[in-house]
């Protein structure tokens, strides 16, 4: 549960919606919702209830209609394009269904990306994700290119990656969605872990009823709504 009682977010009167076809399509309909630092919620619904636009939205990787999202108490959304950019390379960690890694880059490499960006001396941010290659059980792999590595082996850099740069947040949407049950169950696992080691708070989108049961906090969507 949560290490203290600070809410790191707070969405408030959260809504998005897109024109189309001279109509406006409604897509999140009045969110309101906070999580505390440390948390690991789980994000459940159809497809098509608004999942993914809200972790897009809380990762700044979209802008509300309307509504504001506090991080920290900072409002996101009132940062300059360049602040928020800065910002999501130091607070926040994604990972995605698929896993994004540059083909041509060894695990160690893929994994020091987001700390190079950011222009991190590359012995200390090689330094660093050696050692969460290790933590997520790739250090016998860390030379290998991600062609060479199975999905789940390749996952566990996208979650080493996310990690790099001490985030307070990691959004992970449907990260074991392309893998199969064995492996999505210790990809899972291996984020519960890290959560409760590191105290980074998790925010994760998933279909699987079975994963989601072992979150602090199931957060249930339908229609734009959480229920």
């Amino acid at each position: 549960m949560p290490h203290n009682g600070a809410f790191v977010i707070k969405v408030v009167n959260l809504t998005k919606s897109f024109p189309m076809n001279g109509r406006e399509l409604v897509i999140l309909r009045g969110i309101n919702l906070e999580i505390a630092r440390g948390e690991f919620i789980a994000i459940v619904g159809a497809s098509g209830a608004g999942k993914s636009t809200l972790m897009h939205i809380l990762g700044t990787l979209d802008r509300p209609t309307q509504g504001t999202v506090y991080f920290e108490g900072q409002d996101l959304f009132r940062l300059p394009e360049q602040e928020q950019a800065e910002f999501r390379n130091r607070k926040i960690g994604f990972v995605f269904q698929f896993h994004h890694l540059l083909p041509e880059f060894t695990a160690l490499e893929n994994a020091c990306m987001p700390a190079l960006i950011q222009h991190r001396p590359r012995e200390q941010a090689e330094a660093e994700a050696t050692g969460l290659l290790q933590e997520v059980g790739l250090g016998e792999r860390l030379h290998h290119k991600s062609g060479e590595l199975s999905g789940g082996e390749q996952q566990r850099v996208a979650i080493a990656r996310a990690l790099i740069q001490r985030p307070e947040l990691v959004l992970a949407d449907e990260p074991t969605g392309n893998l199969d049950t064995h492996t999505g169950d210790d990809v899972f696992g291996l984020m519960r872990t890290l959560n409760r080691s590191r105290g980074t708070t998790f925010i994760i989108v998933t279909h699987n009823e079975k994963l989601s049961a072992q979150a602090d906090r199931i957060l249930r969507m339908e229609d734009g709504l959480i229920v």
